[in-house]
């Protein structure tokens, strides 16, 4: 079992670590912390990298439970985002393939980043071919022993992501010929750039 935080289509490595999982947890009685994938993903652009951020209720400094954590949609920040990824791949080999999927769930209302986080959790995986359960923590545990699962939480942040690297596929990206590869970004870049082969990129 892979214990993890819920995450905005998460970095790669967090699909990497969910290959042989037959069942992954998501964490829901942590509190909200401003640090973190949770309402943030990383994609790579024309200039660079690009850092979606989904505005919460409360702000940065909300003291609710990760599952109580709304989201503040006075902003149009699912207009905002899904223009930056036209903007970043459409020009990608397997944007045509995606786009009118992901669209959806920019079109749609979620009160709850949970909610949101997990619908395209489940997407992904469903895109990549893996089939784990998923499951919601029960209650709070600073700690889990070996023997209950591989405790994920908080190791990948905005500020080390790219530190897991060696662990993460290395593909062909929209704009490397500029920038370079970027390792580790969120998952669409490597569904936008592989497509079907995304999930054989992660095995191997």
């Amino acid at each position: 079992m892979l214990i993890i935080d819920t995450q905005y289509f998460a970095p790669i490595i967090t699909y990497k670590n969910s290959i042989e999982q037959k069942y992954i947890t998501i964490e829901q009685y942590e509190h909200w912390q401003k640090l973190g994938f949770r309402n943030r993903c990383v994609i790579a652009g024309a200039n660079g990298l690009i850092n979606l951020s989904i505005p919460v209720a409360g702000g940065r400094h909300s003291k609710h439970l990760i599952r109580d954590v709304k989201i503040d949609n006075n902003a149009p920040w699912q207009m905002i985002h899904w223009r930056s990824i036209i903007s970043a791949y459409n020009r990608s080999p397997w944007f045509d393939q995606y786009k009118d999927e992901i669209e959806v769930f920019y079109n749609a209302k979620y009160i709850w980043l949970r909610d949101w986080n997990l619908s395209l959790f489940e997407w992904s995986l469903k895109k990549l071919g893996f089939q784990p359960e998923i499951r919601f923590t029960e209650n709070w545990k600073k700690d889990y022993p070996e023997d209950e699962g591989i405790d994920y939480r908080g190791k990948v942040l905005p500020n080390n992501y790219e530190t897991f690297a060696a662990d993460c596929p290395v593909y062909r990206q929209v704009f490397e010929d500029r920038h370079g590869f970027f390792p580790n970004v969120s998952i669409i870049d490597l569904l936008f750039c592989e497509g079907p082969h995304a999930a054989q990129k992660l095995k191997d």
